[in-house]
């Protein structure tokens, strides 16, 4: 009887350890699967393009909303059988494809931030990106309604017939921003506002030319 209960925990071990490994045709699979549906989320997460244009708000909504819903529940079920999507699973790529899913499940708040406790762990491990982590981590805040360790989820401000990008619902750490950004392999935050900014102002000129309205750019 000693004997069995020593070995028992080990013979579990061994059988969760063969579930969480891929195959490498299960790796490729999966790696499409992610592929095809961030093509679609992408569609879903920019403006109407295409046959899109010629939506109303309300159609333009409901496709968003059926696209990001059924995108969670695939996620979620692939979460459940295999954890964090990391680089030893379905390489960068494929992981890059995963978080980017997760970004957009808003509605979701719990699932992200499951994602985001078990991201955290991979990055320590190098097996996922520091600079998705810290987009997530901002992510999961914004949707709480708290203030960003990072700066990278932005709302436009106007101001003095000026356009530009501030970090939506403020910095939890603005004296250590700078740190945080680099150890997080983030550009700094003047320089990705800028951007943004620019970004912006590219996709509605025609409307902020109209109005006076120029962009603002952090020196």
């Amino acid at each position: 009887m000693k004997i069995a209960k020593l070995l028992t925990p080990i013979f579990l071990f061994f059988i969760v350890g063969c579930a969480t490994k891929f195959s490498e045709s299960q790796k490729i699979s999966l790696k499409n699967q992610l592929k095809e549906m961030v093509e679609t989320d992408q569609i879903a997460a920019y403006i109407p393009q295409s046959k899109y244009k010629d939506y109303t708000t309300e159609q333009w909504n409901t496709f968003k909303d059926s696209v990001f819903t059924s995108h969670q529940n695939v996620l979620e079920s692939i979460y459940k059988k295999y954890g964090f999507l990391g680089f030893d699973k379905v390489d960068k790529d494929g992981s890059q494809n995963f978080w980017i899913l997760v970004q957009h499940c808003d509605d979701f708040p719990e699932f992200q931030k499951d994602v985001l406790k078990s991201m955290k762990q991979e990055v320590k491990n190098n097996n996922a990106s520091p600079r998705n982590y810290a987009y997530l981590y901002d992510r999961v805040q914004v949707n709480l309604g708290e203030k960003q360790l990072f700066g990278t989820q932005v709302d436009y401000e106007i101001i003095s017939e000026t356009v530009r990008a501030t970090p939506k619902n403020g910095l939890l750490n603005s004296e250590n921003i700078v740190r945080l950004r680099q150890e997080y392999e983030l550009e700094p935050l003047k320089d990705y506002l800028n951007e943004m900014t620019k970004l912006h102002y590219e996709m509605n000129q025609s409307n902020y030319e109209k109005n006076g309205i120029k962009p603002f750019l952090y020196e």
